[in-house]
């Protein structure tokens, strides 16, 4: 089938009354031989800086001569970016026979899978057909019901920073969100966390205990930062010197000193990863989406930033590469975040928002969002479309800088408008 024929159908699957659990697809990897038993996996949840991390792992595990395979959701530009083998997507051509494979299976279910089982299913049978050696595998939402919890214990299971999200379906609490987060954590695994919240730690460590596994917490005291700036960052995690992260943010250091721990992790477990391997893998990582710069004059950032925990670290990095300085927001958002919140964190940094409305169902109208914000005493405008919004952000940015965040769901309609 084409391309459009295929995605047609992965998105005709929906998740609305399924209920949770990991029956499904336990169910359609059985009819498929169960590829995910034949493969090894790095397991990453968490709330913010996932995608981050699992790029960076997979950078190094490549540089280090690995066949290795990447799941992420969600894509910025393109489906097919949700899996990718040595950094290449999945080709449409083999999206369409694997999916073509796949269907009669799910078809044939009495309780048919979700979307996110579907493409789970089918990302395991790519990686598992072409020999990867090692998986990075980002869990869609939560952990222990997520779809991709069906593997057995995984080489290092990884749990990045931890926020209040998905707070109806994961819990109000930092504990409660840990809890869900922690069911990625199998008997006798290594597990690595971010580990800054110690509600959290508390629940992964109790967790550990429980399951016989080791927990390895990131000792954030190795890491020093040299320099940062719209380029990236130069850092130091003892005893590696002057490595280079060419992701933007202040928050990414931190990344990649959780990255650099899951890969001492990989050592201890035996795969062979050198230094210059670590070095040249880090220097090479891309990731769309995540404070990344479409223009340079004015700049033009585009993050993805769509909680509040998300949020705070976004302005953080605004605060501190453009010091003193006021931006322009173009914003969306979801309507089932904690958008005041969100907003509220902004709004000191801001000369004015654009607010515009994300293609999908769950956004918030931009009328609407833009009403908010001004109860917050900022000034904001909604605009039509995103591409009007981008318009309407570079007349008032008169070369201050301009930032679009709140959503990952309209970063591909932000790129085209501006050009990136």
């Amino acid at each position: 089938m084409s391309i459009e024929q295929t995605l047609a159908y992965i998105h005709s699957v929906k998740w609305q009354g399924a209920k949770p659990g990991l029956s499904r697809t336990r169910e359609l990897l059985s009819k498929l031989g169960d590829p995910q038993n034949r493969l090894r996996f790095v397991h990453i949840a968490g709330t913010n800086g996932k995608g981050s991390t699992a790029a960076m792992t997979a950078a190094v595990l490549k540089a280090s001569g690995y066949k290795t395979g990447l799941y992420t959701s969600p894509y910025i530009l393109r489906f097919n970016e949700r899996m990718q083998i040595d950094g290449e997507q999945i080709s449409d051509s083999v999206l369409g026979e694997l999916t073509d494979v796949i269907r009669p299976f799910a078809d044939a279910m009495e309780d048919s899978p979700t979307e996110f089982e579907l493409i789970t299913a089918l990302a395991m049978l790519w990686f598992e057909r072409n020999g990867c050696e090692i998986v990075v595998l980002e869990v869609g939402m939560g952990g222990e019901l997520d779809s991709t919890n069906v593997i057995a214990t995984p080489e290092v299971a990884v749990i990045t920073a931890i926020g209040l999200d998905h707070t109806a379906e994961l819990g109000g609490t930092i504990a409660e969100i840990a809890s869900a987060k922690a069911g990625i954590i199998k008997p006798g695994g290594t597990v690595v966390c971010y580990g800054e919240e110690e509600s959290a730690v508390r629940v992964f460590a109790e967790k550990c205990r429980a399951v016989g596994a080791e927990l390895i917490r990131t000792d954030f005291s190795r890491l020093s930062v040299a320099g940062s700036g719209l380029d990236g960052s130069v850092i130091d995690f003892a005893p590696y010197r002057g490595l280079t992260i060419p992701l933007a943010g202040t928050y990414q250091p931190k990344n990649a000193a959780l990255a650099i721990t899951v890969i001492e992790a990989l050592r201890r477990r035996g795969f062979s990863i050198p230094d210059d391997a670590l070095r040249s893998g880090l220097a090479s990582v891309q990731w769309a989406g995540r404070f990344e710069v479409l223009r340079r004059d004015p700049v033009v950032i585009l993050d993805g930033a769509h909680n509040s925990h998300g949020i705070h670290a976004a302005a953080q990095s605004f605060t501190a590469l453009f010091p003193g300085q006021k931006l322009i927001f173009l914003v969306g958002v979801m309507a089932d975040k904690d958008v005041a919140s969100m907003m509220a964190e902004l709004a000191p940094l801001a000369a004015h928002f654009v607010a515009v409305t994300p293609h999908n169902p769950r956004a918030m109208k931009a009328d609407r969002l833009a009403e908010l914000l001004r109860t917050l005493g900022a000034p904001a405008v909604a605009a039509d479309t995103v591409e009007d919004g981008a318009k309407l952000a570079l007349r008032l940015s008169g070369g201050a800088p301009v930032a679009a965040l709140g959503s990952l769901y309209f970063s591909a309609d932000v790129r085209a408008a501006f050009g990136g």
